[in-house]
């Protein structure tokens, strides 16, 4: 009997596996339909605000993933740990594995167009809203882990921070139409169409990618969940770094589509790095708030969201990987130093998770060492100065 349990157990495994047969390019036809609509959109509105809507429509799925764990962390506190493994596990997956790989693809593809060695990726000056916009939760987190929760007054801290990012993504102008020629065969046709029919197309573009995210998501993660099961993956391993990395997945296709272009490996990077607040901020501000609400029902008494000591860890390696990202950033330029780093790192905490602190205490130490080196060579926070600039720069029209 037990015998007969298993085999159908791994038979409706298999069932599931074989979804990914129709959901894998599904999801693949989503990406591209999103950065289709967010390459024609960012001459209509500010790149910036483009990039965080392409952002929020990428992460639906890990947004989905989080909700359920949190939701079931809130009826079995012993699951909690489960909601910050999979946080954690998403936003250093995206900064140790992304960041490098947007780099690497952006090189090789130089290499093809003749471009000198070891080229870096140089920011625009509007890209410096979302490499200061990762400060505030940032700095904020380090309040939630000193006291070791996350109450719905954190979450509405956090919602308000990301609000604060629109609102400043909304003072910049969007980019010129002369750049057209640059986007996509797609992004150009969208743009092109005339009056109501401009806005009807690109919407489409985002409308139906999103459209198409939103149905295969959950049939996708289930799919290559189960693939993994089938191969033995643990079930800890598959909440921090399977299942992040299937939910970000349309993050890297249109990371991997733009990284080729020389004008738009930058916009490929703010991607991930709008992403990265997106999760810092909204994606965080929803466990408490999911959790909080299960336990309310399973109980009938409201509670914060905890977390203990091993979590602390966790999230202290994911704040100080990306207290490294924004530094590494502040000069506006990443390069292959910058993102070869970041992935041996990220490796060696994959590879050894035993050997987490030891990984923490160097990315201090890497932080320690470029704001030593920008104090002595007197070299300019550049993200600062482009930052400060765009508070004051007035919104002008870039269409025609």
């Amino acid at each position: 009997m037990r015998f007969l349990k298993l085999l159908v157990s791994a038979t409706q495994a298999g069932g599931t596996a074989l979804a990914a047969l129709w959901t894998f390019p599904s999801m693949l036809l989503s990406a591209f339909l999103v950065a289709w609509g967010a390459e024609a959109a960012q001459f209509l509105i500010s790149q910036g605000l483009a990039l965080a809507i392409l952002a929020w429509l990428q992460t639906l799925p890990e947004f989905a993933v989080e909700a359920v764990i949190a939701w079931e962390a809130g009826r079995d506190p012993e699951r909690a740990h489960l909601a910050i493994a999979n946080l954690t596990g998403a936003i250093r997956l995206l900064l140790g594995l992304g960041w490098p790989m947007i780099y690497f693809v952006f090189a090789l593809a130089g290499r093809r167009r003749g471009d000198p060695l070891l080229t870096p990726i140089t920011l625009l000056p509007e890209h410096a809203v979302e490499v200061v916009g990762l400060v505030p939760p940032l700095l904020y987190f380090v309040v939630i882990v000193w006291k070791q929760s996350i109450s719905w007054i954190d979450a509405l801290v956090l919602v308000l921070l990301y609000v604060a990012y629109l609102l400043v993504l909304l003072r910049h102008p969007p980019h010129n139409v002369d750049e057209l020629s640059d986007a996509s065969r797609v992004s150009q046709w969208a743009y092109r169409q005339r009056g109501w029919r401009r806005i009807a197309a690109i919407g489409a573009l985002f409308g139906g990618g999103g459209f198409l995210l939103y149905v295969t998501a959950h049939p996708f993660l289930e799919s290559m969940l189960a693939v993994a099961g089938l191969l033995g993956v643990s079930q800890f391993v598959l909440v921090q770094w399977v299942a992040p990395f299937l939910s970000e997945f349309p993050e890297k296709v249109s990371a991997f589509l733009w990284a080729r272009r020389v004008t738009h490996a930058p916009m490929a990077l703010m991607n991930m790095v709008s992403s990265n607040i997106n999760q810092w901020t909204i994606l965080a501000a929803m466990i408490p708030l999911v959790y909080g609400y299960s336990h309310y029902r399973h109980t009938g008494t409201w509670a914060d969201f905890p977390f203990d000591t091993g979590q602390r860890t966790e999230i202290i390696l994911t704040l100080l990987q990306t207290g490294l990202g924004m530094v590494v950033l502040a000069n506006m330029k990443f390069d292959w130093f910058d993102a070869t780093a970041l992935f041996v790192l990220w490796l060696v905490q994959f590879l050894a998770p035993h050997l987490r602190e030891e990984v923490s205490v160097a990315y201090a130490l890497w932080i320690v060492i470029l704001l030593v080196g920008f104090v002595i060579k007197r070299k300019p926070l550049l993200a600062a100065q482009y930052f400060r600039a765009s508070l004051t720069q007035k919104r002008s029209a870039g269409t025609t």
